[in-house]
């Protein structure tokens, strides 16, 4: 008996979640997040907003599907998207909404006052969680390193930004650099003067001090560069 009465309320739990349900907004936001942050490749996370008066289909179904029709042209914080609802494979409804959005993501902010020219360093700066929607040019705390320098002064507590950062020069104007001339198993190597600064993998023009001639090489390392044919 005991035995019998476990069957049937497996067969009963099993029959009730097996039951058609309506579609929820929960699984509408979080369809539509997943289809655009895809489509924008936005790291971090996407929060998005459904408009207060927004209605489900009346059907219920086992399986739903939401689909973007139409993508906005451009990720923001107000996006325009037009969706079809599947319940069982079958359309159930054609919507339009307004989506309010934010994209939350970690950026760099400065924990003290930062001087034009010094080396990016994390330890100098603190993370922040903004909405990059808003502060676009924010900088994430994914990129930074210390072959970048501060471009411009920064004061304490301010978000950092792309504008802020400049490539390391690893050859400045005026030193005298090492020369490397590669050809098979053969390299030949040369002092020139660098008539230009430039980073890691920047082409920069270079002068012979004994003939005076001028030529291009590619920077590699601190004070080296390299001649490719």
């Amino acid at each position: 008996m005991r035995l019998l009465r476990l069957i049937f309320l497996s067969l009963a739990v099993g029959s009730l979640a097996a039951a058609p349900s309506p579609l929820t907004r929960d699984q509408v936001l979080a369809d539509l997040a997943r289809d655009l942050a895809a489509h924008f490749n936005l790291e971090g996370e996407l929060q998005l907003e459904l408009p207060k008066g927004w209605i489900p289909p009346a059907a219920a179904a086992d399986h739903w599907r939401v689909e973007l029709a139409e993508y906005p042209l451009l990720a923001s914080s107000a996006m325009l998207v037009r969706l079809r609802l599947f319940g069982d494979g079958a359309l159930a409804a054609d919507a339009s909404l307004v989506l309010r959005a934010v994209h939350g993501r970690e950026v760099w902010v400065a924990r003290q006052p930062l001087a034009s020219g010094a080396i990016f360093d994390p330890s100098a700066l603190e993370t922040r969680r903004v909405d990059l929607f808003r502060e676009r040019d924010a900088l994430p705390t994914s990129a930074g390193d210390r072959g970048f320098i501060f471009a411009r002064g920064v004061s304490a507590g301010r978000v950092l930004t792309w504008r802020d950062l400049a490539r390391r020069p690893l050859v400045r104007k005026g030193d005298l650099v090492e020369v490397s001339v590669a050809e098979g198993q053969l390299t030949v190597t040369m002092k020139a003067l660098a008539m230009e600064s430039g980073a890691q993998g920047d082409v920069v023009t270079l002068r012979n001090p004994e003939s005076r001639k001028d030529f291009v090489a590619v920077v590699t390392h601190e004070n080296r560069v390299q001649v490719r044919f």
